[in-house]
C-alpha cells in the first residue's frame, strides 16, 4: 500500500467539559471544554465526573485527532509555542445535553477556522504530554520544509501614465 493511500494517524481522546453557574439573566449556565484525555475512558458520554461548588465536570465523549502531512508546519509551530494546545469544537443541540462534540484538532489554523460559526463552542485546551510526543514524532517523520517564493511584480512604467490621454482629449 502506498503512502498516499494510507489513512492519517488517529489519536483517540476523551473530552472533559465544565458547566458553571452564569451571572446573567439570559442564560443559566456557561459550558466550556477544559481538558482532553489521551485514550478513551470507560465512562459513557455526559457522565458527571465531579461537583465543586457551582461547577460540575462532565465527560462529554470521545473524538479522534487526525494528523495530516500537509499540516505538519502548523503542528510544529503549535508544539514550539511554549503552550501546545488542542482545539475542541462543540455544536449546540436543541436538547439535553446542550452540546455535541464535533472535532478535536492539533492544527491552530483549523481551530481558528472553527470559530467562524458564531454558534459553535470552541476552546483551546492544553495538549497532554503523551499526545505532544505523538504529534512531534509525526512532524519529525513527515515534515517537509516548504520554500517560500516571493512573487515579483512587474515594474511599473512611469512613462506609460504620461502617454495616456486624459478625459476629453482626442487624437489629432
Amino acid at each position: 500500500m502506498s503512502a498516499e493511500t494510507t489513512s492519517p494517524p488517529r489519536i483517540e481522546v476523551g473530552v472533559v467539559v465544565e458547566r458553571s453557574k452564569a451571572a446573567s439573566q439570559w442564560i443559566d449556565f456557561i459550558w466550556r471544554p477544559v481538558t482532553v484525555l489521551h485514550g478513551l475512558p470507560e465512562a459513557a458520554p455526559w457522565t458527571t465526573l465531579g461537583v465543586k461548588g457551582d461547577v460540575t465536570s462532565f465527560y462529554a465523549g470521545s473524538a479522534i485527532v487526525h494528523l495530516y502531512r500537509p499540516e505538519t508546519g502548523n503542528y510544529r509551530d503549535n508544539l514550539a509555542s511554549g503552550a501546545p494546545s488542542l482545539w475542541v469544537a462543540m455544536q449546540p443541540t436543541e436538547s439535553d445535553p446542550p452540546y455535541q462534540l464535533m472535532v478535536v484538532t492539533a492544527d491552530p489554523s483549523e481551530g481558528e477556522a472553527l470559530t467562524e460559526t458564531a454558534t459553535n463552542l470552541v476552546e483551546q485546551v492544553p495538549m497532554p504530554e503523551t499526545i505532544q510526543v505523538l504529534v512531534a514524532a509525526f512532524v519529525a517523520e513527515h515534515h517537509v520544509e516548504q520554500t517560500f517564493y516571493k512573487r515579483k511584480r512587474d515594474r511599473a512604467d512611469p512613462e506609460a501614465m504620461a502617454r495616456r490621454r486624459g478625459y476629453g482629449e482626442h487624437e489629432e
